[in-house]
């Protein structure tokens, strides 16, 4: 049996073996909204804002105006019914093709805060929370990283909860959360100190005792406004409580998911450099000729295209697992592993076939170049997922 696929519209040149074709009409319509989006709207504010290291706020008006907001959520946003984890992950992958700071905003709104609530929350909960975070009239954020913890998230939570009545006092320190300066629910993840389990609890703005200060000098994620959070007991309704979170295994179910949209924000990352470097290599001449001609250059690019399209294939079988219902945390640890190492290697070539022009943020690469550092290190080192997998594999754990 053979299979005929039609040259797409809009097709990236990126998408060499044209994976957007495994997207139904509709769920690529959407896809191509985003990146018209993406492309007319959102990147002429990118690299203003990135050298200030300044959020800009018109982008949750252009994305509460697009709809894309609360898709992967049965129920909750324009698209009713719940899309794919491919277009959920192809979105991912298109946003960071132009911006990883503007991708992992939304990515933290719609990712791992609204997952937290709908997988970690009552109906009531997801029933008085989602609706106005699809629309986005309510912003999200997801405070778990510490500053002083990091890997060993799991077994050293110093961020404590204690039951007092009808509410839950927080005390503790969060650092490098996405959205939180600014965001109206920020799930905050505390240790119970009566049965030592990690719990979420959703903290509204302006609560007092919570205090969120905006961390300065990256060099990376410049746009994104990560904050350091201090809690000084915080006091939140029982209400406000993540009802089906009892036990650090319940989070991970969560990290498993926003893992994955990690690996496809990569993917984006180096689709987008690897595009720039391609366009660079057909205009800039030397020795009178464009660079494209070049057997080194073209080594690079091809090269590039390998790694770019082995992750894609990779993560279309993630998303097909997560469909299926049968993926499981080694599946996204290695995604995350594999994609973010290749990631790494494309802006570099990428970099380096812009030449010096490479480090000027007018050619955007030097943004790709830095940004990729960030997505290497979040949601789970590469040595740390490399652990996962290989404890899947071996049935042994190196974990110290």
């Amino acid at each position: 049996m053979t299979t005929t696929i039609e040259p797409l519209e809009d097709q990236l040149t990126a998408d060499f073996y044209a994976y957007e074709a495994l997207l139904p009409d509709e769920e690529r319509k959407i896809l191509l909204k985003a990146r018209s989006l993406m492309r007319d709207e959102i990147k002429p504010l990118v690299n203003g804002n990135w050298a200030k290291g300044e959020f800009p706020r018109e982008l949750i008006g252009i994305f509460r105006d697009s709809g894309l907001a609360g898709l992967p959520y049965e129920g909750y946003g324009e698209h009713r019914p719940a899309v794919s984890n491919l277009l959920s992950g192809m979105l991912a992958m298109e946003l960071s093709r132009t911006d990883a700071s503007v991708a992992t905003f939304f990515g933290v709104h719609n990712g791992l805060a609204m997952y937290s609530v709908h997988s970690g929350g009552d109906q009531e909960q997801r029933d008085r929370w989602l609706p106005e975070m699809a629309a986005m009239d309510k912003i999200g954020a997801f405070a778990m990283t510490e500053p002083l913890g990091g890997s060993d998230v799991a077994g050293g939570m110093r961020t404590t909860a204690k039951r007092e009545g009808d509410s839950w006092i927080l005390n503790g320190a969060k650092k490098w959360i996405g959205n939180a300066t600014f965001a109206d629910y920020v799930v905050v993840w505390a240790r119970d100190v009566d049965d030592n389990h990690v719990k979420g609890f959703v903290v509204e703005k302006d609560t007092p005792g919570f205090e969120p200060a905006k961390m300065e000098g990256k060099i990376a994620f410049r746009i994104v406004e990560n904050a350091e959070i201090t809690l000084t007991d915080v006091r939140v309704p029982e209400a406000n409580r993540l009802q089906n979170i009892n036990s650090f295994r319940d989070v991970a179910e969560i990290l498993r998911a926003t893992r994955s949209g990690v690996a496809w924000q990569a993917l984006g990352v180096m689709a987008g450099a690897y595009e720039l470097a391609l366009d660079y290599a057909r205009e800039r001449r030397q020795f009178g000729q464009p660079i494209g001609g070049f057997q080194l250059v073209q080594d690079l690019l091809v090269k590039s295209l390998g790694n770019i399209t082995a992750s894609w294939g990779m993560l279309v079988q993630l998303a097909r697992l997560q469909d299926a219902g049968v993926f499981r945390d080694e599946h996204s640890a290695l995604a995350k592993a594999f994609v973010t190492a290749r990631m790494r290697e494309v802006v570099a070539w990428s970099r380096e076939i812009f030449g010096g022009n490479g480090i000027l943020l007018d050619h955007d690469i030097a943004r790709f170049f830095a940004d990729a550092e960030a997505i290497y290190s979040f949601e789970g080192t590469r040595e740390m997922n490399t652990l996962i997998v290989g404890k899947a594999i071996t049935g042994q754990s190196a974990f110290v």
